[in-house]
């Protein structure tokens, strides 16, 4: 069977694109660290969508054996795969300094590493017919360098990176999209990181099932890379001209007055 597969599922922004696709009968192959949670919101969606064919496994991205457990359990259960979804990220902010080893090395490898890995798993057990799709979650941190946000904007825009290369070379093979939101209001501290950023996170800010719904019509459409939201193309548009060290400097004085450390 052909599923598609979503990391971070049982997040805020997984969970939406769960809905969605569930909503349009396919078959789906959830991952993510909590296997409790993953049993939940898998008995959730057979009951809630009757024949819906769902799988799950738990997987810690950061964590090569975790990895090759994870495809060991697809090969055994002979999933196959249509369409990557990429949901899964870390988005520590705070000064480089305040780091450490730990939560540096789970942040470029959630964010990276495992995006890479997966891909490379799904391309192995898809058929690249025309029809796969590869959709990555990025993020508009990634369009600039940010102090503060320094690891995460750098990660995001190599996810970016390595997206647009593949898609030259899957060219007539399969869809690979990188979509770059703004703040996505989820988690509790990431609304306060909203709120603290006055009337311009509240535009920039986009709910969930609607960052979800725009990135699957932009893999669909095979797009490069998509800013998801009016504010947030504005903001790229208007801030081109705008000399990069003015950006960060004003950068700076924004992210060095919230803090997020959720994972």
């Amino acid at each position: 069977m052909n599923y598609t597969l979503i990391t971070g599922a049982c997040g805020g922004l997984g969970s939406a694109f769960v809905t969605v696709l569930a909503g349009r009968g396919e078959p789906l192959f959830l991952t993510g660290r909590d296997e409790n949670k993953l049993s939940r919101l898998a008995e959730s969606l057979r009951a809630q969508f009757s024949g819906l064919a769902v799988e799950y496994f738990p997987c810690d991205l950061c964590d090569e054996r975790s990895r090759r457990r994870f495809f060991a359990y697809c090969d055994g259960v002979n999933a196959r795969f249509l369409r990557l979804v990429y949901v899964a990220g870390a988005d520590v902010q705070k000064g480089f300094e305040r780091y450490t080893e730990e939560k540096l090395v789970m942040q470029t490898r959630v964010n990276f590493e495992g995006a890479v890995s997966m891909i490379r798993a799904v391309m192995a057990r898809s058929d690249l017919d025309g029809k796969t799709e590869f959709l990555c979650v990025g993020s508009v941190s990634g369009i600039y360098p940010m102090p503060y946000f320094a690891l995460y904007s750098a990660t995001k825009r190599a996810l970016w990176q390595f997206c647009a290369g593949l898609r030259e070379e899957l060219k007539g093979r399969a869809k690979v999209t990188c979509v770059q939101p703004g703040a996505i209001p989820t988690r509790e501290d990431v609304k306060r990181s909203i709120a603290a950023q006055g009337l311009w996170g509240k535009l920039a800010a986009l709910p969930p099932e609607k960052v979800a719904a725009k990135s699957l019509k932009a893999v669909e459409k095979n797009r490069r890379s998509v800013v998801v939201g009016f504010w947030n193309k504005a903001m790229r548009i208007f801030t081109a001209p705008i000399p990069l060290s003015l950006k960060m400097k004003f950068i700076a004085a924004k992210w060095s007055k919230t803090e997020k450390d959720a994972f």
